[in-house]
């Protein structure tokens, strides 16, 4: 069996992943398919932290509406992205793998607090991470969540796993039929051309820590392992030049 390219990786996990099609919630058949992949990837040695959104649960856009203060809004995000990581952690634990969840907001009673050391030894111990709470501060998304973490924890890459789009492209491809995928880009070009892959913040944080992206579709089974093995697929976006 081949190395892996990657020994230690972060994967970002969108809300919505764990909802399928319904859009809300969490579908069980669906996320037991995510936690499935995520163990093919462990077994072959790979140290992993998830980070995950909370968008399946409450989106900052229902506070705007509501005139409600985006702080608040987003704290309600925030624990919304904790109940995302307790369902993880426990069909992770059913499909076999030992997991650790730390929160960046304090709540002993079903969490660890974020602390990177022992995150770090987390991961050298074989367990699972998932970063639950973004970064503990409003106006702050979980795109940045995985860069930071990702710096913090010294990661080889971030998997960015998208739902129904295979890569980065220049326009949406759903709505514009000429959009061009791109093989590879750098922070900067993601930047410049203001593509949507991860907001500013989360872009020059890793272009500034030269941590590579990958972006891929999540829906296509295997291509977690996939690019984990350093299967061409997807955008790579490249730290720096």
């Amino acid at each position: 069996m081949e190395e892996p390219k990657f020994k230690r990786v972060v994967l970002k996990l969108s809300g919505e992943a764990l909802a399928g099609d319904v859009g809300f919630g969490i579908k069980p058949p669906v996320i037991e398919e995510i936690c499935k992949e995520i163990k093919e990837v462990h077994d072959l040695g790979v140290e992993i932290a998830i980070v995950v959104g909370g968008g399946n649960i409450w989106r900052g856009q229902v506070g705007e509406q509501m005139g409600m203060e985006r702080a608040q809004a987003d704290y309600m995000g925030m624990l919304a992205t904790v109940m995302n990581a307790l369902a993880l952690q426990d069909v992770l634990e059913n499909v076999g793998l030992p997991t650790r969840v730390q929160t960046s907001i304090e709540m002993r009673q079903i969490a660890e607090q974020y602390i990177r050391r022992r995150a770090v030894r987390h991961l050298e111990k074989g367990r699972v991470v998932i970063f639950a709470g973004g970064t503990g501060n409003p106006y702050f998304s979980t795109d940045t969540t995985s860069a930071l973490r990702a710096a913090e924890i010294n990661a080889d890459v971030i998997l960015m796993a998208k739902n129904n789009v295979d890569g980065v492209y220049s326009a949406d491809p759903k709505l514009d039929a000429d959009a061009v995928k791109f093989e590879e880009l750098t922070h900067l070009d993601v930047i410049a051309k203001g593509l949507a892959v991860m907001d500013s913040t989360a872009s020059s944080l890793s272009m500034d820590n030269d941590i590579p992206l990958v972006v891929f579709n999540l829906n296509e089974p295997g291509n977690i392992k996939r690019v984990v093995e350093g299967e061409n697929i997807g955008t790579t976006v490249r730290g720096k030049k």
